[in-house]
């Protein structure tokens, strides 16, 4: 991987990006949201980039690096590693472009992300379990078919096409003060840096700031060591950014010209994309919400107006329901409970006539008698509820056991 220096990158270049992608990428949405913008105190907006083609915003920095291989290159044919986003991007861009694609996904990648690279026209091969594992593969391969290999982050190119998102934020909020943008290897937020740093250098302490998974966050070590450091990645919902180490590119950029990247929790991810469902209408993957979530931890932190770049939608509708029911729980909208009950007839129906009364949604009962812990004379439900909030499920914790109940939350 060559070494390059933050001149390689230049608002120039990425106006040139620009052009290049008319036609090609959507200049996506920007949509306000009134939930955060209290929140925050201020103005904040979601650039939609998870209404992009392919669904992400990689199509960008995709199409400008093969577009601008020569006649030759493009000949031999691309190659590519990546468990999703990229790899769509990298299979459109190719079959727009004329040139063939194969891009290498690890096995157990999510199924709508394999037919959607199929679909647009790439072979897909399933070389190692990890994505490092699918990189290695995909470098040998270009080395013995003379294919080029494109990088996910790490090249000049890619960078000023994804760079192509901070131009359009600056048209759509000209006075933004704060963009806030999820970081895996650090492509996207080390193009907007480029982009953006004239703009918010001239506004009173602007800023942009990269978030990461907290289980994946490879930035804030490297950047206190002064140099890309690799780490051992956790396991997040957040997949899209769970890279292990920064490219010396995007690091060299984001050293320069971001001011911070903070990290989030599992919780907060899972927080953030109940709300851009439920109160933007707008479908995204956990690491495409890693910016809302970072507002909702540090919201105190944001001077608005703030713009947080939703990266990407492509969820697996699987995936989709665990988060939901988990962002549900953290919520306080969901409670799991278990109850002693007397084992006779009637008990159950009284337990469900109470819950009833304080206007619960019963989603789930499993009815236990038989177990070492309890006496004879006892069963024990375990309930799955839906409730209206934190204070709603407080209210039926105390209720419940002014009735005599003994329970537990699950």
């Amino acid at each position: 991987m060559g070494h390059w220096s933050v001149r390689h990158v230049s608002v120039d270049d990425i106006r040139a990006a620009r052009e290049m992608l008319r036609g090609v990428a959507v200049a996506t949405p920007l949509q306000r949201s009134r939930f955060l913008s209290e929140l925050v105190g201020g103005p904040v907006y979601l650039k939609c980039e998870n209404l992009q083609r392919t669904g992400s915003f990689k199509i960008r920095g995709a199409y400008v690096r093969i577009a601008r291989l020569t006649d030759a290159e493009r000949a031999q044919g691309v190659v590519a590693a990546s468990a999703g986003n990229h790899a769509q991007g990298v299979a459109l861009a190719a079959s727009m472009l004329g040139c063939k694609a194969t891009v290498f996904m690890p096995e157990g990648a999510p199924l709508p992300k394999v037919a959607a690279t199929k679909a647009y026209g790439a072979d897909v091969v399933f070389p190692a379990q990890t994505v490092d594992g699918c990189l290695t593969a995909a470098q040998v391969y270009a080395e013995e078919h003379g294919a080029v290999f494109i990088h996910p982050f790490d090249h000049p190119d890619v960078v000023a096409g994804q760079g192509t998102i901070g131009l359009e934020i600056l048209e759509q909020c000209p006075d933004v003060r704060t963009i806030v943008a999820p970081v895996g290897g650090g492509g996207l937020v080390a193009g907007i840096g480029v982009a953006v740093s004239e703009a918010l250098q001239a506004q009173r302490d602007g800023a942009v700031i990269g978030v990461q998974a907290k289980r994946a966050a490879a930035f804030p070590p490297s950047l206190a060591a002064g140099q890309p450091v690799r780490i051992e990645v956790g396991p997040t919902m957040a997949d899209g950014i769970a890279v292990g180490q920064p490219g010396e590119l995007t690091f060299e950029l984001i050293s320069e010209l971001v001011r911070s990247v903070v990290t989030v929790s599992e919780e907060s991810l899972s927080q953030a994309l109940l709300l851009c469902l439920e109160r933007s209408k707008q479908v995204v993957e956990p690491a495409g919400a890693a910016g809302v979530a970072a507002i909702l931890e540090h919201s105190y932190a944001f001077e608005p107006p703030v713009v947080a770049v939703l990266s990407g939608g492509n969820i697996d509708p699987l995936l989709m329901a665990k988060v939901l029911r988990h962002g549900l729980a953290v919520a306080g909208r969901y409670l799991a409970i278990s109850c002693r009950l007397a084992d006779r007839p009637g008990a159950l129906v009284t337990l469900l006539g109470e819950l009833a009364e304080l206007g619960v949604n019963v989603l789930d009962v499993t009815h236990e008698r038989v177990a070492a812990r309890l006496h004879v004379e006892e069963a024990e439900v375990l309930l799955h509820l839906e409730t209206r909030g934190p204070e709603h499920c407080d209210e039926v914790m105390s209720r419940l056991r002014q009735q005599g109940y003994t329970l537990h939350r699950s």
